[in-house]
């Protein structure tokens, strides 16, 4: 039985549906003739022909010449290494030749989604030169642990409030807050808040208004004053 999982990660290296299926079946049962392929996968013939001719094309299969021809497939660690590689060839040229892209730092940008949501904090954090601000539960920075270390280990300030979490070298006030809210503002530039519960409503707003990235932090200072206020008070009893 096909893995869905296996099937879908093979799509993000440029192949189809159907291609991706086939690779699996090639991987599963070695050198295999088309009509084999079709009747393994239930797909047609011709279907099944146009894959493996197409999984060749793009480095997944070879052909294996013989009283009938059949296909074999490439590695999986060779044919990703190779799309990778591709890729990655692409993107540095993208790099260098891209028009050069308008200044939005002064608009709101909403970046819906979990994924597009972790992407902006990773950037955000890799981007970070001097100092940044991060309010979130312990479960969301953990997921930055490695990225964080690092950034105090580089002699930046990391300041974060949170529940239940703590990182060397960091200043940590611990304060109760919403479930999922997050805030982080790095360089005292720019700022994202917002939403992340890994659910498919995750929203959050993300800009380098100056006004706005002042007022977010002064929400921030406000947050920390009462946290030591509270402290404060505790220690008097």
């Amino acid at each position: 039985m096909s893995d869905p999982v296996f099937l879908d990660n093979l799509r993000a290296f440029g192949l189809t549906g159907q291609e991706a299926l086939v690779y699996e079946t090639l991987l599963r049962h070695g050198a295999m003739t088309g009509y084999e392929v079709a009747k393994e996968t239930g797909i047609s013939r011709s279907n099944a022909y146009g894959s493996l001719s197409s999984l060749a094309d793009k480095g997944a299969a070879y052909v294996l010449e013989g009283e009938s021809t059949k296909y074999i497939p490439e590695s999986i660690e060779i044919f990703t290494g190779n799309v990778l590689k591709d890729i990655s060839g692409k993107a540095k040229w993208l790099l260098e030749n891209a028009p050069k892209p308008a200044d939005t730092s002064e608009g709101f940008i909403t970046v819906a989604g979990t994924a597009n949501i972790e992407n902006k904090i990773d950037n955000m954090l890799s981007k970070c030169e001097l100092r940044l601000y991060f309010q979130a539960g312990s479960d969301i920075l953990e997921k930055y642990r490695p990225t964080l270390e690092k950034i105090v280990s580089d002699g930046k300030k990391v300041v974060m409030i949170t529940d239940d979490f703590d990182i060397e070298g960091a200043t940590v006030y611990r304060g109760d807050h919403d479930k999922g809210q997050i805030r982080l503002i790095t360089d005292s530039s720019y700022v994202l808040t917002g939403t992340l519960n890994y659910k498919d409503d995750d929203k959050c707003l993300y800009s380098g208004q100056s006004d706005f990235v002042k007022v977010m932090k002064e929400a921030l200072k406000n947050k920390i004053l009462l946290i030591q206020h509270g402290i404060e008070e505790e220690e008097r009893e």
